[in-house]
């Protein structure tokens, strides 16, 4: 019996041990010398930029300002306002924007929006589709960088997606903010260090006419990001991590808004992981499909804070066992993985947060992971699987 229980701790502590050295590898690959931006070859690809926007009457006409003045002759901008009860429609109009307009009672969500917007570009295609969500602001330059990664390496291009806490925002939202570049730069910067891929991450996503007619956008998944870019390298056309090209945004005020957004993205994530993370290991294996086998191994790294609630259930349980039982592996593990998870949150803090974010935050982390665990039983008891938007303000 002992020997027993000594081989399911020690299997429990490897399962943690495991995306915390992940998570490490990634880290410690993001802090070496990003490598020189080659420049542009060839003419600048034709562009159409599809902003998929739901009730966005607030945020719609800031981000299409930042979006116009990178467009050029030949360009287009093409707004789809997607079962509207607001003024999106009018105000995208009034900024200059092509729209149209969906309306669908059952089938909701942003992948039928972008499926919609890309079959009405089909009456003039252009070279290059660019993805931006209607509360993103674009950093001058990045509609043509996207446009030329995609089109020069042949694969989908992301760009750089941060999302900042609004001023004034408690230490909970400035977690998130942490968390958020952990995942959407740290992460994706190291796995490029070694030519591998990216995953998509919802908005200043470029993809070949081509590609982007060839996939399957047409779902109501919660993180249909996510799930096109390993359909995507499941095919061959690995995404591309571009970090010279910049999209941002907010993170909303209200506490409904924030959590909409966290239980939507997380309950996706992990909703993912059980649905396709083991037949996406199986066929990469077979394949010998390595970008694919990276990107699923990156997918398998849960949510810092999910994966912080973890680490300390195991090293807690792992403890009391040697203390109680002298089952010492499980707890050598554990403790291993708890020092490697600090070193890992630490050194991303210290390269790339600390002048954003101060360490006093940090200290704050262990109760933001605390309170998100009703989310967590939530998936196991009531598993959002709805689209959702989340609401961004306390109107």
């Amino acid at each position: 019996m002992m020997t027993l229980l000594s081989w399911l701790l020690g299997i429990l502590a490897l399962l943690v041990l495991l995306p915390v050295l992940v998570l490490l590898v990634q880290v410690l690959l993001a802090c070496l010398p990003a490598r020189p931006v080659p420049a542009f070859k060839g003419p600048r690809p034709r562009v159409a930029v599809l902003v998929p926007a739901h009730n966005e009457a607030s945020v719609i006409a800031s981000a299409l300002a930042t979006i116009r003045p990178q467009l050029v002759e030949g360009d287009q901008l093409l707004v789809v306002a997607d079962n509207c009860t607001d003024d999106t429609a009018a105000l995208a109009r009034a900024a200059g924007a092509q729209v149209i307009e969906r309306q669908h009672a059952q089938l909701r969500g942003k992948g039928y929006a972008l499926d919609y917007g890309v079959r009405h570009l089909a009456e003039a295609p252009p070279d290059v589709v660019v993805i931006i969500d209607a509360d993103c602001q674009v950093s001058a330059g990045t509609v043509e960088r996207l446009a030329h990664c995609c089109i020069e390496s042949g694969r989908p291009a992301q760009s750089l997606y941060l999302m900042h806490a609004p001023a004034g925002a408690g230490l909970k939202v400035q977690v998130a903010e942490f968390a958020w570049r952990v995942k959407n730069l740290v992460r994706p910067r190291g796995w490029t260090r070694l030519g591998l891929p990216c995953q998509l991450m919802g908005a200043g996503m470029a993809f070949s006419w081509q590609d982007v007619t060839a996939a399957n956008l047409a779902t109501g998944h919660l993180v249909e990001d996510i799930k096109l870019g390993l359909e995507l390298c499941r095919d061959g056309k690995p995404p591309l991590f571009c970090p010279t090209a910049q999209v941002t945004s907010q993170f909303p005020t209200s506490q409904e808004g924030l959590t909409s957004q966290r239980t939507r993205w997380e309950h996706g994530h992990l909703g993912l992981v059980l649905a396709e993370g083991p037949g996406l290991i199986g066929r990469a294996l077979a394949q010998r499909n390595w970008p694919l086998l990276a990107m699923t191994v990156d997918l398998l790294v849960p949510p810092l804070a999910l994966l912080s609630l973890a680490m300390m259930v195991v090293f807690t349980v792992a403890w009391l066992a040697l203390l109680a039982l002298d089952i010492v592996l499980p707890a050598v593990i554990a403790t291993v993985s708890l020092a490697l998870l600090g070193a890992a949150v630490l050194l991303a803090w210290w390269r790339f947060s600390r002048e954003l974010i101060p360490f006093s935050v940090l200290l704050y982390a262990p109760f933001y992971a605390a309170k998100k665990i009703p989310l967590y039983l939530g998936f196991l008891l009531k598993r959002q699987v709805e689209w959702v938007r989340s609401k961004r303000d306390d109107n």
